[in-house]
């Protein structure tokens, strides 16, 4: 069964839709539009080439689970970007904390600086694929809130490299990150571009790190800001803990009424002052156990959330659910496949203001005429 979607997708792998992305160390780069095919050109070109062994086992694949450990805490970072098209470098510092998630297997940064172009806010979320054994590095700028697709890779030797094609201009061009030179105290990063097939490399960015201190603790409510927009504060009463109560309906469209019962805990904590927010959700039941998380980021622009999943199993980010709120009423759509079917799946957030908010996924094979629900949570906070 083909399923990339929020929460049905959470026991299914997505499919292998490996897309382009930003990390930390992207923030000041063109706002590029990669397509969902690039990463397809960057496997023809070469990138991902399996290993020489023919049929490589567990002991001969490296696990690289905590290859990102040693970037959990405080940083401060210089930064030096070269101006496109010239040799002219301009510099400045920023500083982020780096949080873990999934123990490890994941992790998620915000950034700040004030660059020479402006104020700079952003987060990165790192996800750890335990089938490829390779990490996937997406980026989000707090500008329009929306998450880039993937720059996908991993570490060899104590270095890391993370590969993904783009296109500025209608040109075509490669992506390579480099991670090296780490420590306990310090890390060094590179960007590069290539528009010869990887021939040769131009390197446009270098980020030095330095260690500052451990992960500062998630505040518990978020911030008012001066350019404050409606409806940024919508998800604001999930914050916390929770406790969840679950019902998912098994083979969704197709008739069944065969439904199954988990449960599960999960905190939500903010980012950007509210404006951004980190939920994560592990839940048992007798089909398994699932362990994920959601990222929701707001638009100011269109005033719009999009909401992003992404499951332990394989640590891929699926397509976001888009919408908004009105009333305290919150839907979000999203096209997607099921079975190789193209559908439309709706999420419904109710009663968030209440002692037990409540959640609703349903899909659509009729275009949103009618709509079955197929996943329904109750949640309950922890005191």
């Amino acid at each position: 069964m083909k399923v990339k979607n929020y929460r049905y997708a959470i026991e299914r792998r997505a499919p292998s839709l490996l897309l382009l992305a930003l990390g930390i160390e992207h923030m000041y780069r063109r706002q590029w539009k990669p397509t969902a095919s690039a990463l397809f050109a960057a496997l023809a070109l070469g990138f991902f080439e399996p290993q020489p062994h023919a049929n490589p086992t567990a002991s001969t694949v490296r696990d690289g689970q905590h290859d990102f450990d040693f970037i959990i805490g405080r940083w401060k970072v210089h930064l030096r970007r070269k101006a496109e098209g010239s040799d002219v470098w301009t510099e400045s510092d920023g500083f982020g904390v780096y949080r873990k998630v999934w123990g490890g297997r994941a992790n998620l940064n915000e950034f700040f600086t004030n660059s020479p172009s402006g104020h700079v806010e952003g987060l990165t979320l790192r996800t750890y694929n335990p089938q490829t054994h390779q990490w996937s590095l997406y980026w989000a700028n707090s500008r329009d809130g929306i998450l880039s697709s993937a720059q996908v890779g991993q570490f060899t030797h104590g270095q890391g490299e993370f590969y993904a094609q783009d296109n500025s201009d209608g040109r075509n061009l490669l992506v390579r990150y480099v991670w090296s030179k780490i420590t306990a105290t310090s890390a060094h990063f590179e960007q590069a571009l290539s528009t010869d097939g990887g021939r040769s490399w131009d390197v446009d960015w270098i980020s030095d790190m330095a260690r500052t201190g451990d992960a500062e603790p998630a505040v518990t409510t978020g911030e008012g800001t001066a350019n404050e927009k409606p409806g940024q504060r919508d998800f604001e009463p999930i914050l916390g803990r929770w406790n969840y109560r679950l019902q998912r309906r098994l083979r969704p469209l197709t008739g069944s009424n065969n439904w199954v019962s988990l449960n599960g805990t999960g905190e939500c904590t903010p980012l950007w002052g509210g404006r951004a927010q980190l939920d994560t959700f592990n839940a048992d039941g007798s089909t398994g156990h699932i362990e994920g998380l959601t990222l929701r980021l707001f638009n100011p622009k269109t005033q719009e959330w999009r909401l992003y999943w992404a499951n332990s199993k394989d640590g891929l980010v699926v397509s976001p659910q888009i919408g908004h709120f009105e009333a305290g009423h919150g839907e979000f759509y999203a096209q997607d496949t099921l079975d190789d079917r193209s559908i439309l799946t709706k999420y419904d957030w109710s009663a968030l203001h209440s002692s037990s908010p409540h959640f609703e996924q349903s899909f659509s094979n009729d275009g949103g005429k009618s709509w079955e629900a197929n996943w329904i949570t109750d949640q309950s906070r922890v005191k």
